[in-house]
């Protein structure tokens, strides 16, 4: 059974090459993917890491967790599943705090 690993506090210049080949020293890695932000295409600094075996990945949080990968502090473990959350809504008002949006702008005194 595959496993998904977290992987965090990667230097921006990490690509995904890169961390599969880290990664690929505990195991049979199946993917490695760092995850870019979609406006700036600039990595977020974190990925994951998936093997086919559930024994290589606990061998690779062994491995890396906590340890320094190009001049930074890793933090590796088991990647949880995507939490459903609530859709956010961008026109404006409402929500928890209240109010609307909208207004501003000159207003005639006549």
């Amino acid at each position: 059974m595959a496993k998904k690993l977290y992987v965090g506090g990667l230097p921006y210049s990490t690509t995904d090459d890169q961390l599969k080949e880290a990664f690929a020293q505990a195991g049979s890695v199946s993917s490695a993917v760092i995850i870019m932000d979609k406006m700036s295409g600039r990595s977020k600094g974190f990925g994951f890491v998936e093997f086919s075996a559930d024994e290589d990945a606990t061998k690779a949080i062994d491995m890396w967790n906590g340890k320094d990968f190009g001049g930074r502090t890793l933090t590796v473990n088991e990647a949880r599943p995507l939490e459903e959350r609530p859709r956010r809504d961008n026109r404006g008002g409402g929500g928890d705090w209240g109010g609307g949006g909208g207004g501003g702008g000159r207003r005639n005194s006549w």
